[in-house]
This record gives structure tokens, C-alpha cells and sequence, in this order.
């Protein structure tokens, strides 16, 4: 790799090139850190403060207890849990013995369940107590499943507030017969027994350890293999990269660990070098806004539209956020009219930086692409990471074009993917072997790279408008409508059009204090007459109290175009 060409490096700083990773588990590396710092808080849970020592026994404690159920190397587990104390010890302790995590949403339907079950021919699965209708409702439809463990969000919490758990949240969920098949965490955490003797195996840094899946808004869910090296590339990657982080530092765990920048940044990254995850099994803006407020965490991540809702509550009007070393956009493209505004309000609000966004896909489990301390350029989403290589090609082909010039980003390193889950065709398509000897991932989203490096997002691929022949890509449309006054943000789609093929409709989410109107909607089409052209100007707008949400809180444009094409 030291032939290869890296303009970007120039904009590190005091940040290394290429690092040396960790040969061992994702397991071992987070047992590293408890030996290291034994009397730091690994997690906080409701009040429920867990000293990395503690943490230590937990995972082996589970470990044990795994075995003892008949868990063994090369099984998979499914893991269907919010942020909590179960679904890090079984994360961990499932790579312990050799197992695989199938991480998975707890909020999926039915169906999609028994897919991911069947898929991943899993033969365990964690679930919390108010989910197991779905479990109990499928069943019989389930291959490969032997063993259902059931936690409950009480398992986790501090005793003095188990007792109004059971007052309030505890008396909605339905109780589970003791006739069902099923395991409660107590009594498997019970059987935590020492087994005498007993050698954990030997897992090595190329072996997969999870199993995460893509999000779906392009197309079907496909299962993405890890490898206990892919999590350890990225901790050491992310620290390198934010050298204000010290061990006990705390970042508030809000993004799902089934999801990578969850798992990979807010859970792994912490925890494997001495920082505290705060787990926050569910949150609204209001929330979420309080937490940050109260508890004065140090890192913080989310999706945009997470940030512009934060800066809508009343909760942060007068907070003090200096204790914020770092803020962290992913998931989603950060328009460049929201990031001036919530860098203004981070300024406003005693924080000394700035957000910085980050790009990847969950084929490199999450970011490879952060913005730099050094230096940012508004509209980039950063560098390469450490040992990450980023190359704009001709799409499809590793004919890498010149800088400037609008191609599909492909990227190569030690956190990219084995390939998919049973699926070589789709692995074939996304890892090629380039003529420089590195495996690339080939995105599928369209950007550039300027003369200094930094790489600019333009758009997914399989997002892109035609109409007339022309290509329209809608993220250029939603920045340039969302620097309007009066919009909060918006979604831009294409709508089948007989003639053109397709044309172009807006949705828009007002700010505070303006209300839909005609002569609102006549004032945003006159302002994108002057930004826009005519071939890609919205024939329409519809103006929208909430625009609708994916899973993990990106802006569900395909909702809205279901929407629209069928009430043509």
C-alpha cells in the first residue's frame, strides 16, 4: 500500500497512516481494556453503573453459560435487543466461544424475523419479553431454532428502580406462560457455572464474528459477514482520529447495536479502549435532548434528522454542552444548510467544535470516511481513515477517474467485509480485486474526491431521477431547498412520468412558526427557479408535518414514493 496514492494525508495531522491492529478477538480486545482499566465504568444502564472488571466477569459468566446450554463454536445466535446490558454480554460472549452474533432490529415484523432466523440458520436467539408474541406467533416456521432466551429491560436495571419498572412498563407486557419454550435470562445467567477445565478456542482476527445486514432502502436485506478484525480496524482507526478521547470518557450509546455505527463506533470503539458506553435503549428527540443535558457525555452520534430535531426541543435552549469533544453524523446525508445551523448551535451552546460527518457502509461494519480535526470542507465528508483507501472509478469497472469528476466511490482496507451471506453472486458484484492487489468495495453511491482528498458524496446510485435523459440527483435538490428560511428539512423523489420518464416532487417539513400556504409554496418554487435547473426543478411540493423514518432514522424517501406513484 505504500505505492499507492493518498492526497488526504496531508490533512491528518498528528494522525498515523497505517496503525498496527490487534491479532486477537473483539472479545479479547475489550478483556484487554478491562485488565487495563479495571475500575473505570464500562457501561451505564438506567443508573446502573458497570466497572470494567465487572464487565470482565459478565461476559465469561455468559460465556459459561452458553456452553452449558449447548451454544458452540461456529453457531449463530441471534441477538433482537435494544441497547442493553444482555445484548453486550451476549455479543461478546458469543465471540468468546467462537460464535456468531445475528444482529437484528427488535422492532422487525414477523416476517422479516423468520427470515433472519432462517436465514442465518440460527439456533439461539435473545429477545426481550415484550417482543416474544412474534417468537411464539412463528414459531412452528422456524427451522433452526432450539433455544429462545427471553431478558426483560428489569434484568438490567439498579434494584431500587426494579419496583417501579413493575408499576409502570412492567404491567404492559403480557406474561409469558411457563409452559413456553423458553429460556429467561435469570435462570440462563444462573447457570453460569465454572466449567471445569474447559479452553475457550482460538479465534483469529479473520474469522466471522457477526452478522449485520444491509438497510434495505436499495433493495433486499442481505446478511453481511464480519471478521473480529474488521471491529478491532475500525476502534483503533476512530481513536486514531480523535486523539482528545481518554479512557473513561463517555459516549451516549443512542444509534442500535444491530446496526454498525451502534455496534462498531458507540459500543466496540468504546469499549475496547477504555470508555463508557452510556446505553440508551430507546429515545425520542425530547429524550434524548434531556440525557445530553443531564448527564454531560463527552461523544455523541446520530443521523441528521436526529440533530435538526434536537435543535426543535426546549430541553437544550439553555444547556451547557462544553463537555462534548465530539458530535458524529452518519447514516444519512448531512445537507450543508443543516450542518451550518447545528454548528452554530453547538457554538452557541459552550461546544468548541464542530459536527463532523462520516461515510461507510455496513460492508466496512460502519464509517471509513471522517472529517478531519485539521481542517473541514463544507460539503465533504471527510478522509480515508487510517489505512482505508478511497478510489472514484468509472462505476462498475476499477478504471479510476480523475479528481473532480463524479464516479462511484470504491474503498478497500481492513475493515471491509468477507462477503455476503450465502450469497457469492451479490459478493462477486460489490468486492473486486483492482489492478493495485486490493479487494474494493464497490458502493454503489456516486462522489468525488478533490485534489486534496477529500471525498464528497453526490448520491446513491440506485436513487438517482431520470427525467428527459438527464440525471438528477436528489440530495443536490434537498440542500439546496433546505437553506430555504422557512423549510426544516426535506425529500426530494421522482414520480413515473409517461413522457419523461420521471419527474421530480418535494416534500417539505416546515420550521416553527411558518404554515403551509400557497403563497409559500409559489415563494420555495420562485427561490428554486434561481438554484436549480429547469430539467430538474420539482413540478411539485407537498408540504408534510413529519416526514417518515427507516428503522435506524434515516428519511424513508421510498415510503413517499410508494406514496406518490400510487395515486397518480
Amino acid at each position: 500500500m505504500n505505492n499507492i496514492e493518498k492526497p488526504w494525508l496531508k490533512a491528518y495531522g498528528d494522525a498515523r497512516e497505517t496503525l498496527p491492529y490487534f491479532e486477537g478477538s473483539f472479545s479479547e480486545m475489550v478483556e484487554r481494556a478491562a485488565n487495563r482499566y479495571p475500575n473505570i465504568i464500562a457501561y451505564e444502564f438506567m443508573g446502573k453503573k458497570v466497572k470494567y472488571k465487572i464487565f470482565k466477569r459478565q461476559i465469561l459468566e455468559t460465556a459459561y453459560a452458553l456452553i452449558n446450554l449447548g451454544i458452540k463454536k461456529g453457531d449463530r445466535v441471534t441477538i433482537a435487543m435494544p441497547n442493553s446490558p444482555q445484548g453486550i454480554m451476549m455479543f461478546y460472549a458469543l465471540n468468546k466461544i467462537g460464535a456468531v452474533a445475528n444482529m437484528i432490529h427488535p422492532l422487525s415484523s414477523e416476517g422479516e424475523i423468520e427470515f433472519y432466523l432462517n436465514f442465518s440458520k440460527s439456533v439461539g436467539l435473545l429477545i426481550l419479553d415484550s417482543f416474544y408474541g412474534k417468537i411464539k406467533n412463528i414459531r412452528s416456521r422456524l427451522k433452526y431454532l432450539q433455544y429462545t432466551i427471553i431478558a426483560s429491560v428489569r434484568d438490567g436495571l439498579p434494584h431500587w428502580k426494579k419496583p417501579l419498572y413493575d408499576l409502570t412498563l412492567g404491567r404492559k407486557i403480557k406474561k409469558i406462560d411457563s409452559s413456553e419454550p423458553v429460556i429467561f435470562w435469570k435462570d440462563f445467567y444462573k447457570g453460569k457455572n465454572n466449567i471445569g477445565g474447559y479452553s475457550f478456542p482460538k479465534m483469529d482476527k479473520d474469522d466471522v464474528s457477526a452478522i449485520l445486514y444491509s438497510g434495505g432502502t436499495t433493495g433486499t436485506n442481505k446478511g453481511i459477514l464480519l471478521t473480529n478484525l474488521n471491529f478491532n480496524a475500525l476502534s483503533d482507526q476512530i481513536l486514531e482520529m480523535n486523539k482528545s478521547f481518554k479512557p473513561g470518557d463517555v459516549f451516549l450509546a443512542v444509534m442500535p447495536i444491530f446496526h454498525g455505527f451502534g455496534l462498531g463506533i458507540a459500543i466496540h470503539t468504546m469499549l475496547s479502549q477504555g470508555g463508557t458506553c452510556a446505553l440508551v435503549p430507546r429515545f425520542t428527540a425530547k429524550s434524548y435532548s434531556k440525557l445530553i443535558k443531564s448527564s454531560h457525555p463527552n461523544f455523541i452520534a446520530g443521523v441528521p434528522s436526529l440533530f435538526e430535531a434536537m435543535m426543535r426541543t426546549k430541553y437544550l435552549q439553555k444547556a451547557n454542552l462544553s463537555s462534548l469533544k465530539g458530535v458524529y453524523s452518519g447514516g444519512d446525508t448531512l445537507s450543508i444548510e443543516l450542518k451550518r445551523r447545528f454548528d452554530k448551535f453547538l457554538h452557541e451552546h459552550g461546544c468548541k467544535i464542530n459536527v463532523r460527518e462520516g461515510y461507510g457502509t455496513t460492508e466496512c461494519v460502519t464509517a471509513s470516511c471522517l472529517t478531519p480535526v485539521v481542517k473541514e470542507k463544507e460539503g465533504s465528508i471527510g478522509v480515508p481513515l487510517p489505512d482505508m483507501v478511497y478510489r472514484i472509478c468509472k462505476p462498475g469497472t476499477d478504471e479510476i477517474l480523475p479528481t473532480n469528476q463524479q464516479g462511484e466511490i470504491c474503498l478497500a482496507g481492513p475493515t471491509v467485509m468477507k462477503g455476503y451471506l450465502d450469497n457469492q453472486k451479490e459478493t462477486d458484484e460489490t468486492l473486486k480485486v483492482h489492478s493495485d492487489g486490493l479487494t474494493y468495495v464497490h458502493t454503489g453511491d456516486i462522489g468525488y474526491m478533490d485534489e486534496d482528498g477529500y471525498v464528497y458524496f453526490v448520491q446513491r446510485l440506485k436513487r438517482m431521477i431520470i427525467t428527459n435523459g438527464y440525471n438528477v440527483y436528489p440530495s443536490q435538490i434537498e440542500n439546496i431547498i433546505d437553506a430555504h428560511d422557512a423549510v426544516q428539512m426535506s425529500c426530494v423523489i421522482g414520480v413515473k412520468d409517461p413522457v419523461k420518464m420521471q419527474k421530480v416532487k418535494a416534500y417539505i417539513m416546515l420550521k416553527n412558526g411558518y404554515k403551509p400556504s400557497d403563497e409559500l409554496k409559489k415563494d420555495i418554487l420562485t427561490y428554486l427557479k434561481k438554484h436549480v435547473a429547469k430539467y430538474a426543478m420539482p413540478y411539485d411540493i407537498e408540504f408534510k408535518d413529519e416526514l417518515p423514518k427507516t428503522l435506524v432514522g434515516k428519511v424513508a424517501y421510498r415510503i413517499l414514493e410508494e406514496e406518490a406513484n400510487r395515486n397518480l
